[in-house]
């Protein structure tokens, strides 16, 4: 019976562990590093002491909230690289990483610039790029990828899609990020495929009512 009730309590630890992980990484990228304990406290739905006894300062939570991001990142390569069909394993990262830095919002940036040195991204970006290279090899040879492909435009994808975390609306950005990776991983094929896209959300209307405003009033 005792040990029924320490796993039912170390499952409840590990869930508010994993919550408040999750919405710290949230609360970072969408608010910045310097939102309070006692707010991340409250939208994860746990009390402070719960919050500091699991994260005793605000440095390890936005570490931990970090490292989770880089796991999640060095994840989705992994996957990829082991999938059988590597064509497949190439969509997987053009689209899991799309969602995930329009997400972002310049997280990474904030924590490299606040904590510098802290974690090793050097080697963690050349294993991340010589895993993708060689994956992006393998698709050219099955025939899938076309040839002038180079590893630069990953980068040049992952640099415009981080624009979506600043100018499309929250509600709006994974499925922007869906639709802009299917763009992408069209471009990339060696032939057009014609596929349906995923749904576009809304963004010229946003940005028409963002310069006129609600109707009934005129430009700022």
């Amino acid at each position: 019976m005792t040990d029924g009730l320490t796993q039912i309590l170390r499952a409840d630890a590990k869930e508010n562990r994993d919550r408040i992980v999750e919405v710290a990484r949230e609360v970072f990228a969408s608010d910045g590093l310097g939102i309070s304990m006692r707010e991340i406290a409250r939208r994860a739905e746990v009390g402070p002491a719960t919050l500091y006894r699991r994260f005793p300062t605000k440095k390890d939570l936005i570490l931990e909230a970090f490292m989770d991001e880089f796991h999640t990142c060095r994840d989705i390569i992994r996957t990829a690289f082991d999938h059988p069909d590597p064509w497949r394993g190439f969509c997987y990262v053009i689209e899991q990483l799309s969602e995930l830095n329009a997400q972002n919002q310049g997280f990474t940036e904030a924590f490299t610039s606040e904590y510098p040195g802290t974690v090793d991204l050097l080697s963690h970006r050349t294993e991340t790029l010589r895993a993708f290279t060689d994956l992006a090899r393998r698709t050219k040879a099955q025939g899938e990828l076309r040839d002038d492909f180079v590893v630069d435009d990953l980068i040049l994808v992952l640099t415009a899609n981080r624009g979506l975390s600043t100018t499309t609306p929250p509600h709006d950005r994974i499925r922007a990020a869906r639709r802009f990776a299917a763009l992408m991983i069209d471009a990339f094929h060696t032939a057009p495929t014609n596929h349906a896209l995923p749904p576009s959300p809304a963004l010229a209307r946003s940005i028409i009512t963002s310069r006129t405003g609600p109707p009934g009033r005129g430009a700022d």
